[in-house]
């Protein structure tokens, strides 16, 4: 696996819908995310996830197009953090789906990793998919 490292300028905040179980739920809160926000397909499209009480928290999210969007749309705002990634690119991802988590379980070795952060899946174009974790610096 390639990785490399990539320096995110300033936060992004996005609008989220949190999968109902992990993995069957994800595709379910992609759908429900593209229904509620308009012109999702045309924004950054991300994916979140990390431990919470012993269980994978997975949330769709698409990036905010103003501050009040997460409150208008109801719905949770959750903001990836500006900083240093380690990251590493999935091609056509929905042919290897399974690389996700040897791709994860590969970045969460990294020394530093933010202990708040998440696994961010950025859906950078339609067969593509950088996996990125948060380092500290």
């Amino acid at each position: 696996m390639n990785t490399e490292t990539i320096n995110l300028d300033k936060d992004i905040s996005t609008v989220c819908v949190t999968a109902k179980s992990f993995p069957d739920g994800v595709i379910a809160a992609y759908d429900e995310l593209t229904k509620v926000v308009p012109d999702a397909k045309s924004r950054k499209i991300f994916g979140l996830s990390r431990p919470e009480k012993g269980m994978i928290t997975y949330k769709a999210a698409a990036e905010e197009k103003n501050p009040q969007e997460a409150k208008d749309l109801h719905l949770e705002e959750i903001i990836i953090k500006k900083g240093k990634y380690i990251s590493s690119i999935i091609k056509d991802y929905m042919k290897n789906i399974t690389a996700f988590g040897k791709t994860f379980q590969e970045l969460l070795t990294t020394p530093n990793l933010d202990p708040e952060g998440y696994c961010v899946e950025w859906y950078f174009n339609e067969n593509d998919v950088r996996c990125m974790v948060r380092v500290l610096q």
